[in-house]
């Protein structure tokens, strides 16, 4: 179609383009993953949708028969990692995780 059949045609002419945008960060590889939860804290991330508080009693509970020793850090130490704060919590995600020595985390978000 010529520049001058676009003009004429109602439809018009769109150039395609890609709908998923240029990466804004460099990605790594991820940490290895833990040998054994026995004696590792865990913390728990939560955006408080889709029953999470029945479901992360019921992990506790069979993660602590599989891994004597096991800790948790519950999601209400942390708070909605989806909510009003969101962006402050994610800030601080790091050093609250240090602050309270977690190796690992279980990340729930609602469906």
């Amino acid at each position: 179609m010529t520049n001058q059949q676009a003009h004429t045609d109602p439809e018009g002419v769109f150039e395609v383009v890609w709908p998923l945008g240029k990466p804004t960060h460099q990605t790594r590889p991820p940490n290895d993953r833990l040998p054994d939860l026995n004696h590792k804290v865990i913390g728990e991330l939560w955006d408080y949708l889709f029953r999470g508080e029945e479901i992360f009693p019921i992990l506790r509970e069979e993660l602590t028969r599989l891994y004597p020793g096991i800790r948790f850090v519950t999601y209400e130490t942390f708070g909605n990692v989806h909510g009003p704060q969101q962006r402050e919590l994610m800030g601080a995600l790091p050093q609250l995780l240090r602050q309270h020595k977690v190796d690992a985390v279980i990340s729930a978000i609602g469906a």
